[in-house]
């Protein structure tokens, strides 16, 4: 079956083995707070704050570290390919001692560090800006207190250097994002002051001048969150001037637009002015809800974009939602796997042919093969990815993640 699939694509253009060759070198970077939901482990049991909610109770949720590990490697069971692992600070190894997030150190994620080696994963990282009493305003970067934004700003210097000790160590550049949650439930009278003490805090965290090689810099922005839909102090235009004036990797994240923008068609702009860009892969539903990413119109687009504008080497793609309602492990690998199988139709597209009629004019070649390719049996390829990297198929992947409850969720 395969190899008549691979005749297929050949017969428009496309090299099957090619577009494989391409997804196996693109990693996902899976999102530690999918399975705790975004709990962490400072010993708080504060609220979240920052215009983040989960919702649903679904039993099996981790409830230590070494349960989110176990569940985390069930989860790259589960996938085909190399992945990474995205981490916040609040989900640092503190041993049970408090430690406040102007205090954290390297020490506290050398576990972390150790566990993504011996899993062959590179890392990502997050300073946590939210879900401490220091957030309780809904400002932090911009805040009017000097007090405030200078604890915030060492914990964005710590998590810097933690992210590029994390970098050397595993030999692959972390990616650490700065988000925010600043903003106000009611229209402002001062945009432009909050916004420049947000410029200023920044420069502060970026001072220091790290090795690209084990640290790159992102920052991301949102368009409103619960709590903060009048305004926020982070917005696009604000971070992707910022980005490009300071060439820093810009993060879009597709939840945080309105709901019926589309981040794909930013994605060419964008990478026109900023050196890289970082993904969160999200699902809002008319609000950045962080919904489980399905194999969707939105999906495809997004990497559609990637693949069309030649942009995998500059993107790093990370996954970014919290559904408490389901099975948490099926969430990860259902979400992900979408993401994978969107950006595998992606390489299977006929593009040189698809570009050459479309420079020439000739539309109807290019709305001809843009629909022959839907109808062309891409799972079969998705398939054999699956079986290559001893990964479930479409058809086995439930069964595997009600075993797994059914043996270790259960008991919790």
């Amino acid at each position: 079956m395969f190899n008549e699939v691979k005749e297929m694509y050949a017969a428009i253009g496309v090299d099957v083995e090619q577009a494989l060759t391409a997804l196996a070198a693109v990693p996902i970077s899976l999102h530690c707070w999918q399975g705790d939901d975004v709990g962490g482990f400072e010993g708080s049991d504060g609220a979240l704050g920052g215009g983040l909610a989960v919702t649903g109770d679904y039993p099996g949720k981790a409830r230590s570290i070494d349960e989110l590990r176990q569940d985390l490697e069930q989860v790259l069971g589960l996938l085909p390919g190399n992945h990474r692992l995205n981490l916040h600070a609040n989900y640092g190894d503190f041993g049970g001692k408090p430690v406040d997030r102007d205090a954290i150190e390297v020490a506290h994620f050398q576990s972390w560090i150790d566990w993504c080696a011996r899993n062959n994963l590179g890392m990502d990282f997050n300073p946590t800006c939210f879900g401490h009493s220091k957030a309780d305003d809904g400002f932090t970067l911009s805040s009017p207190d000097s007090g405030i934004r200078d604890f915030w700003i060492e914990h964005c210097q710590r998590s810097r250097a933690i992210g590029a000790e994390m970098g050397k160590q595993l030999g692959s550049p972390t990616v650490t994002n700065v988000w925010i949650p600043d903003g106000m439930k009611d229209l402002p009278v001062d945009r432009q002051s909050y916004r420049q003490r947000l410029s200023d805090s920044l420069d502060t965290v970026f001072a220091e001048k790290l090795d690209p090689a084990h640290n790159i810099d992102a920052v991301e922005c949102k368009l409103f969150g619960i709590g903060s839909e009048s305004f926020v102090s982070g917005s696009h235009e604000f971070y992707f001037g910022y980005a490009q004036k300071n060439q820093t990797a810009l993060c879009l994240d597709a939840g945080h637009f309105h709901p019926t923008e589309s981040i794909a068609d930013k994605i060419s702009s964008v990478l026109m002015y900023v050196p890289e860009l970082l993904l969160h892969v999200s699902r809002g539903v008319r609000w950045d809800s962080d919904h489980v990413v399905l194999f969707d119109d939105a999906t495809q687009q997004i990497m559609q974009e990637l693949v069309r504008c030649d942009a995998l080497s500059r993107t790093h793609i990370g996954l970014d939602f919290f559904d408490a309602s389901i099975n948490r492990i099926a969430a990860w690998a259902i979400g992900t796997r979408a993401a994978q199988k969107s950006l595998l139709l992606a390489l299977l597209e006929p593009r040189k042919t698809l570009r050459e009629a479309e420079i020439s004019g000739d539309y109807t070649t290019r709305l001809a093969l843009l629909e022959q390719a839907k109808a062309l049996p891409w799972s079969a390829v998705w398939d054999e990815f699956c079986r290559r990297n001893d990964a479930p198929t479409e058809l086995e992947l439930l069964g595997r993640v009600k075993d797994y409850e059914n043996d270790v969720l259960a008991e919790r």
